[in-house]
């Protein structure tokens, strides 16, 4: 088989062990790792790049990230940066000077400590928005805070009932909408009347956030959506060569799903591509904390976070079962301790009824959960998706924030369990959950390791007991995406026979210190012997 490509002059690392591999040359023919060895095969023929002593790594691969809908949303105002309510009007008032009239306004990144004592509302904003129609995502995109206008234009006048069990139109006691729609089926309703880009547009905006995940050190993600167009944008890119990651497809599987829709799913496991396919489903157990939407044992101290997403939940049960028998891997958000222990005994369930089978099933977020709830991980071999960088960028050490606040003291400090759940033997997957927190994934390892705010690393970590080592940051890109997805034996390690996918770094992101690991150099990046990106 001709080679693609050879690496020669590298220093190979394992993430397994952490240590180098006792080679300087890998050689990936037909898209796996055809040879690694020292100094140039004479044959080889194919091109090759000599690294200068870079080192090399399996390919990075997100284990939670939102592309094509990332891509639609971060098109509005970034309000991510934004300290506090004169930052957040000063930047909004700043775009409606730009806009035309009628002209929707979008926003993104709103980052609800910014209220301070207010709450959560338009009027909180202040008149900034006054007559125009402007619909602005929080960061946890699981709420959206409307002007009046957009309101009026979606017939929103009241509360509304809705299928799932936290979405909510936020009324004052008089019955009127405050402008925060909590959860999809809400915030859909403003969605229905916005406008949208075109597809082409969406492929463009999308291809852009693709290349510069791979820019980034990205190989591979494990995309938690397949809603709207976003499939009909994957297949597009693909055929326009502008897929630069392999992509595992989760669509939604929501309350009230009806059996045909579910037999539906089942079918279509596999369809796609070759960079791309539908792998899994998604689910969602709870909301957010931040929102009063997740499901807590215990209500938080404003006494929300009570129900569950599913209004059924023995329903959510039956259907992780049937997903079970029948082969598909299930991802299901869960965030509050009552969320993620209904999850683990439905998964209990259907393994006691089907028995193994193979599938792995996930859980995404695990932000708050006692002892005895991880010790189960490991037991039924569900795998624990985390995002390290919701807990450095979102909370406060000293829990001032609205996260830690809403929950008290005592579930503020079992808080993103990373290193517990690793220690108890859980799979533990990393991953940026973007456009939530930033993608690179050598900044979500740097918080995975160091527990500090991203914008000042001079702030204290927030819980460091519960950091993790630099092999073990690693391996949460590596070799536990692959064992996520079942493909252990053919990614996420350095071996013949494994997958080309590649990343390349400047210096060894091991040895690296934890404050300046999101400052590596990301030299290459390589998805089945083709370079995706390349500053070599």
């Amino acid at each position: 088989m001709h080679p693609d490509l050879v690496l020669t002059n590298a220093r190979l690392l394992d993430p397994g062990t952490g240590a180098f591999l006792p080679f300087d040359t890998l050689t990936v023919s037909g898209g796996r790792i055809s040879r690694l060895g020292n100094g140039l095969d004479p044959a080889a023929g194919a091109e090759v790049v000599d690294l200068g002593g870079a080192v090399v790594t399996p390919g990075l691969t997100d284990g939670h990230l939102h592309p094509v809908s990332g891509a639609e949303r971060t098109a509005g105002v970034n309000l991510s940066g934004c300290a506090d309510l004169a930052d957040v009007r000063a930047v909004l008032a700043a775009a409606v000077r730009e806009l035309t009239a009628g002209e929707w306004l979008r926003g993104w990144g709103l980052d609800p400590n910014v209220f301070g004592g207010l709450p959560v509302s338009a009027a909180s904003v202040g008149p900034v928005l006054d007559g125009v129609p402007a619909a602005i995502d929080l960061f946890d995109a699981h709420s959206m805070l409307a002007s009046r206008t957009a309101l009026e234009l979606a017939g929103i006048d009241g509360p509304r009932r809705f299928e799932q069990g936290s979405a909510e139109v936020v009324c004052d006691p008089d019955g009127r909408p405050t402008g925060l729609l909590l959860e999809d089926a809400a915030c859909d309703l403003v969605e229905a009347v916005a406008p949208r880009p075109s597809f082409e547009d969406l492929c463009r905006a999308s291809a852009g956030v693709l290349q510069r995940m791979a820019a980034a050190g990205l190989t591979g993600g494990h995309a938690m959506d397949a809603n709207g167009e976003s499939l009909a944008v994957y297949a597009a890119l693909a055929e326009r060569g502008q897929l630069p990651l392999r992509l595992r497809i989760a669509p939604w599987v929501q309350p009230g799903v009806p059996a045909d829709g579910l037999a539906e799913l089942i079918r279509r496991q596999g369809e796609g591509g070759r960079r791309h396919r539908i792998a899994g489903v998604k689910l969602f157990m709870d909301g957010t904390v931040d929102n009063g939407t997740a499901w807590l044992e215990r209500p938080d101290r404003h006494g929300q976070s009570t129900s569950a997403f599913w209004p059924d939940p023995a329903e959510y049960t039956r259907v992780i079962g049937e997903l079970h028998r029948a082969g598909v891997p299930t991802a299901t958000h869960a965030i509050g301790d009552a969320a993620v222990r209904h999850v683990l005994d439905a998964v209990q369930k259907a393994l006691a009824e089907h028995g193994a089978s193979g599938v792995r099933h996930r859980i995404e977020h695990i932000e708050t959960v006692p002892d005895d709830t991880v010790a189960r991980f490991a037991a039924l071999g569900v795998v624990a998706s985390m995002q390290p960088t919701h807990c450095t960028d979102y909370t406060r050490a000293d829990h001032t924030d609205n996260w830690s606040r809403r929950l008290g003291e005592e579930r503020a400090d079992r808080a993103f369990r990373c290193r517990d759940l690793v220690a108890a033997g859980a799979h533990l997957v990393l991953g940026s959950d973007w456009p939530i927190a930033p993608f690179e994934p050598l900044g979500v390892m740097a918080g995975a390791r160091h527990r500090r705010p991203s914008r000042d690393l001079r702030q204290p970590p927030h819980l460091p007991g519960q950091a993790l080592t630099p092999l073990q940051a690693l391996a949460g890109y590596t070799v536990e995406p692959a064992w996520a997805a079942g493909e252990e034996d053919r990614a996420g390690r350095l071996a013949a026979g494994y997958r080309g996918d590649l990343t390349v770094f400047a210096d060894d992101p091991l040895a690296t210190p934890d404050l300046e690991l999101a400052g590596l150099a990301v030299l290459m990046t390589v998805v089945g012997g083709e370079i995706t990106h390349r500053a070599v």
